[in-house]
């Protein structure tokens, strides 16, 4: 499925990552966002994607899909093809949005939720038609990360989910198709187990947001990047691989080092523990400067990893060099395109021209 017209619904944090990756693939995206100031956070988060596209796309960009603002749901779905729910995450709210969808969406149009835990099959319990929808769950920043969780319901068809595989891969993403539906899907469900364990050692005093955090990008952060955990431990192994990881590591699952079962009472002092040391670690950047650091930051490690393999590329390095080429692709097709609008229209004005003076 190649996305033709696109729809998003929700203009937030993840609405807008999506809005700015579809845009920045040439597609033009209709938003619907009632919040008094959804364009002010999609212009700049258009600005940060733009600039990141700007280094990252050296092959060239295809003309930069056009967004228009819908004043209803069913404005903003009315002929596409291809639609991206990312409203918060309230069940209710969910359940209301898609009926609105549905109702006014065509007919073959795909639905895909940003939801960051909820099943496919309870959001689609009143849908008619929840052959067509899916979870679609993607990671911030939606314009550079490019992996996405894609989690069919009870009822969600097969055709719909290779469409949908088809149109996310077609701008850049790299998908997992989950066939077992769970709350919070794969990627959330790891993030949880470390952010509960993190919360116990900043309340126990073991260590603050900075030096955590530190322990993190230092450390199995980069080796994650680039090899993610079991393909690391493989190597942890050594020359007897994952076998002797196990042996050698397994037992050490039964000592009691983790609190993962246990949750630390979500309290204002809890709150306001994290939030201070958190603003003496990062509050001299506003989160606009720390979002672009963070995107330069993800260009630089992609870039580096596509070097890899005699620059075959490695992991999400080999998906980038794929997409460069796309973007740049694109970018040909825009000029080839706009040279022969020009050449058309110096001929006609030739022959206009020829016309008068006969």
């Amino acid at each position: 499925m190649t996305i033709t017209r696109a729809a998003c619904i929700g203009g937030g944090v993840i609405g807008g990552g999506w809005i700015a990756r579809l845009a920045l693939n040439g597609i033009d995206v209709t938003v619907f966002d009632p919040h008094p100031e959804a364009k002010r956070k999609v212009d700049e988060v258009m600005k940060n994607a733009r600039r990141a596209y700007k280094r990252m796309a050296v092959k060239g960009l295809p003309k930069e899909g056009r967004i228009t603002y819908a004043g209803s749901i069913a404005d903003a779905v009315s002929g596409a093809d291809f639609i991206q729910e990312s409203v918060p995450e309230r069940l209710d709210v969910k359940l209301k949005t898609l009926a609105e969808i549905e109702a006014a969406a065509p007919a073959d149009a795909l639905i895909g939720s940003s939801t960051s835990g909820f099943k496919a099959t309870d959001m689609a319990k009143d849908m008619k038609h929840p052959e067509r929808f899916l979870v679609a769950h993607p990671f911030n920043p939606v314009y550079l990360l490019p992996i996405n969780e894609l989690v069919p319901g009870e009822k969600t068809g097969k055709e719909f989910v290779e469409r949908a595989r088809e149109a996310y891969t077609s701008i850049g993403m790299k998908c997992v198709v989950i066939n077992k539906e769970i709350d919070a899907f794969v990627g959330n469900r790891l993030l949880e187990a470390a952010w509960r364990e993190a919360l116990w050692m900043i309340k126990d005093g073991i260590c603050t947001v900075e030096e955590l955090d530190d322990i993190m990008r230092y450390g199995f952060g980069l080796r994650w990047a680039q090899m993610g955990m079991f393909q690391t431990y493989r190597i942890a192994g050594g020359e007897a691989g994952m076998r002797h990881f196990m042996a050698q590591f397994g037992p050490a699952l039964a000592w009691p080092w983790t609190k993962l079962m246990d949750v630390p009472e979500f309290n204002d002092e809890l709150v306001d523990l994290v939030a201070t040391q958190s603003d003496e670690q990062s509050g001299k950047w506003s989160i606009r400067e720390l979002e672009k650091i963070r995107d330069e930051n993800l260009v630089g490690i992609m870039e580096a990893l596509a070097k890899a393999e005699k620059g075959k590329g490695w992991g999400a390095g080999e998906l980038h060099n794929a997409y460069v080429k796309q973007l740049g692709k694109a970018a040909k097709a825009k000029v080839s395109k706009a040279a022969e609008k020009a050449k058309a229209e110096k001929a006609k004005k030739k022959g206009a021209a020829k016309g008068k003076r006969g």
